[in-house]
C-alpha cells in the first residue's frame, strides 16, 4: 500500500509477531476509517493475528476502547507516550 502518510505498517507487524498478539484491535481516526480494511488486510496476511477495528469515536490517545481478550491495541494519528 502506497499513502501520502507513513502508515508504519511493518513496524506493526514486528510488534504483533514480537508480543505474539493473536487478537489486535486496531483504532482509527475518522480520516483513516476509509483504509481500515486494507490495513487488516496487510496485518493478517504477514502475521498470525486476528484484527478487529474499533469505528466508534477516537478523540485522542486517551480514548481507550474498552474491549475485553485483546492482546494489542494499535491507534493510528496519536502522538506516542513513550
Amino acid at each position: 500500500m502506497k499513502y501520502m502518510y507513513d502508515l508504519e505498517l511493518e513496524r506493526i507487524v514486528r510488534e504483533i509477531k514480537k508480543v505474539k498478539a493473536k487478537k489486535v484491535c486496531i483504532q482509527l481516526p475518522d480520516g483513516l476509517k476509509d483504509k481500515a480494511v486494507e490495513i487488516v488486510n496487510f496485518i493478517e496476511k504477514n502475521t498470525n493475528a486476528e484484527c478487529l477495528i474499533w469505528l466508534e469515536t477516537c478523540y485522542g490517545a486517551c480514548d481507550i476502547p474498552e474491549l475485553k481478550d485483546i492482546d494489542l491495541l494499535i491507534q493510528f494519528g496519536h502522538s506516542s507516550f513513550l
